[in-house]
């Protein structure tokens, strides 16, 4: 059994901060469930484009409004409290924040909790932990 709290995680490293959000990564690859698990921040007033090619992401929106811009089709989405979406083809996409917006996260594979988004937008394929 797994049990952890946010706030053991808030200010280590495995709170990856960014200019445009802050993911708390609660369950890692490490953790052998299949997926990885993060508690995400988007900050107000920002857009930051990505895309997924190496994962499968769902997202759960419980605080904060804002939108997702689909990027392939031009399509545009409101999300607020109880909004779930799930990037099942690799969509490009911009995630608007309003207002902080915070997301609860799970990608498929999981990620080792060190990757940001690289130039394309994505996390790389795997890292290593590094311990």
């Amino acid at each position: 059994m797994i049990v952890r709290h946010l706030e053991d995680i808030v200010g280590t490293d495995h709170d990856i901060q960014t200019p445009t959000w802050n993911s708390r990564r609660l369950l890692l690859k490490d953790a052998n469930m299949g997926f990885s698990m993060h508690d995400t921040l988007i900050h107000a007033g920002t857009e930051t484009e990505m895309c997924y090619a190496n994962h499968l992401e769902a997202v759960y929106c419980v605080e904060g409004t804002g939108s997702i811009k689909n990027l392939e089709d031009g399509s545009e989405y409101e999300i607020r409290p109880g909004t779930l979406y799930a990037l099942t083809n690799h969509e490009r996409h911009i995630l608007i924040g309003k207002t902080q917006m915070r997301m609860i996260c799970v990608f498929n594979p999981p990620v080792t909790g060190r990757e940001v988004h690289d130039e394309t937008g994505a996390y790389p394929a795997e890292l290593e932990v590094s311990t």
